[in-house]
């Protein structure tokens, strides 16, 4: 297991990570699981802006920016997140476009109808690194991939939504948040982005006061 380390600066930081497989969404430990720190050191103060399910990869963003944090997890502010996700079953178009019409999903013990989203059938696999361990291959059953773009996030909402439309997910990435995407990126791998590169990929406009 290779622990990243990154420059640090006087300030406010801003990361991304490529979370891995299996790894908490924190910083501290819990049991016999791997987290955050284990795989990347950053300034004391810093912390993921959300979260990112144990069984789930993918893009994270990391900062102490406060005022970053509460506009992205403020529902009054909807920005894009695509998932690219991998299915149990051969996937029809039908299922595909009630996903994006909307599925009724249980959501905190309550019936939750999801917003409109977009989702399509990829024509090919991906180009992603392994998953560690990898899903169990099944030569008679296949195991496509989809492409969802959400405006929202409730708990494991991609995963709901697909056992509701009849086709569990088995691999599931968050691949972009607005226009910051972790092309070209390793599972375990860190960026570290300007102040400016991360409010503009967000599309958000920066406070003058920075905090």
């Amino acid at each position: 297991m290779a622990l990243t380390k990154v420059k640090v600066l006087v300030g406010l930081y801003y990361y991304i990570i490529y979370k891995p497989y299996e790894v908490l969404t924190r910083f501290t430990p819990e049991g016999n699981k791997a987290c955050l720190a284990d795989y990347f050191k950053v300034p004391g103060d810093v912390y993921p802006v959300g979260r990112l399910d144990y069984d789930s990869e993918g893009l994270l963003i990391l900062t102490n920016d406060k005022a970053l944090n509460q506009r992205l997890l403020s529902p009054q502010y909807a920005h894009e997140r695509e998932y690219w996700v991998q299915v149990d079953g051969a996937i029809t178009p039908e299922a595909v476009q009630r996903l994006e019409a909307g599925v009724r999903i249980n959501v905190d013990g309550k019936d939750y109808l999801t917003r409109r989203c977009k989702a399509e059938i990829l024509a090919a696999e991906p180009v992603l690194p392994p998953r560690n361990p990898p899903i169990r291959f099944r030569k008679s059953i296949p195991a496509p991939w989809i492409r969802l773009v959400l405006a929202e996030g409730k708990n494991r909402q991609v995963r709901r939504m697909t056992a509701a439309v009849g086709f569990p997910t088995l691999r599931l990435v968050r691949y972009r948040m607005e226009d910051i995407t972790i092309a070209g990126m390793q599972s375990g791998d860190i960026r570290q982005l300007s102040r400016e590169e991360i409010y503009h990929g967000l599309k958000i406009k920066a406070p003058k006061d920075g905090r």
